[in-house]
């Protein structure tokens, strides 16, 4: 299934996408696309559900996050072993670990808004988990089965706010607007393997960036396995799994970060493609 919200933010109905690619309205079935609705039981029941009896939703909307009321935004650095060598970095022993805050969260086509006094913002395509049911001290072997699904996310990074303001590299992450999730949340089923799903961001219709899972340092099961066994996950907790080679602050001799009035243009297999135009705050 293709699970979404769509509506003005903060105003958000779930709703689900048809075989046709049509856009339907799932306020009927469930309250919202997050917390319990993620489990397997309720999305079975959701899979059960006659999609073209839902009412049709026509015309242009807002796809908001795909997720409602996301506990934990968990990021794993460096986990592409070719974006790792584009930046000079080693390949890590353990996956690195840093938060975004849930205030960055947008939808998949909201506009990004760079900080006041922004110089590096750059962009990075990122697989995104979506954590279904309870996992706490889980193997490798079983942690898929804890996924509800999976989408698209854009780990907009300010890179001089992350490297040079001294401490977490959170600070050049958690800016309003970074985190644009969606447009859906596909599940497990549909996606099936997630090593193997190509991946691109392109800015100003240039392709930046190219990519595939299968070149994480860390699979999905082996980044939730590691999580789980720090802290307890819950249903609604977002991983985003790393970046491909191409952001701007890798490009030789001379980086390239983004401007006022781009537009960057991500897309991975199976989970549909975001828009964001660019920004910036007064």
């Amino acid at each position: 299934m293709k699970l979404c919200r769509f509506g003005e933010p903060g105003a958000e109905k779930p709703g689900l996408i048809d075989h046709n690619g049509d856009l339907r309205d799932l306020s009927n079935e469930v309250a919202d696309i997050g917390n319990e609705a993620l489990s397997d039981m309720s999305l079975d029941i959701l899979s059960k559900v006659d999609a073209m009896q839902l009412p049709l939703v026509e015309g242009p909307v807002r796809y908001g996050p795909c997720v409602a009321n996301v506990g934990k935004f968990l990021c794993i650095g460096l986990n592409f072993s070719d974006h790792a060598a584009e930046t000079g970095a080693a390949i890590p022993e353990h996956p690195i670990v840093f938060h975004k805050a849930t205030s960055s969260i947008i939808g998949a086509n909201d506009d990004v808004v760079m900080p006041r006094g922004s110089t590096r913002s750059d962009w990075e395509v990122e697989l995104g988990v979506v954590i279904g049911t309870t996992a706490k001290y889980v193997s490798e072997d079983d942690a898929l089965n804890h996924v509800a699904g999976y989408c698209i996310v854009n780990d907009v990074s300010e890179r001089h706010f992350q490297t040079q303001l001294s401490g977490q590299w959170t600070k050049g992450k958690s800016c309003d607007t970074f985190g644009p999730i969606g447009p859906w949340l596909v599940t497990r089923d549909e996606v099936g393997d997630p090593q193997n799903l190509a991946m691109s961001c392109e800015v100003n219709g240039k392709r930046m960036q190219t990519g595939n899972t299968n070149t994480m340092i860390f699979t999905v099961a082996q980044c939730i396995s590691h999580l789980s066994g720090l802290m307890t996950l819950h249903p609604g907790d977002v991983i985003t799994t790393g970046t491909p080679p191409g952001v701007g602050m890798g490009i030789k001799p001379n980086p390239v970060y983004l401007k006022v009035g781009d537009v960057m243009e991500l897309s991975i297999d199976k989970l549909g493609s975001q828009r964001q135009e660019v920004k910036i705050d007064d």
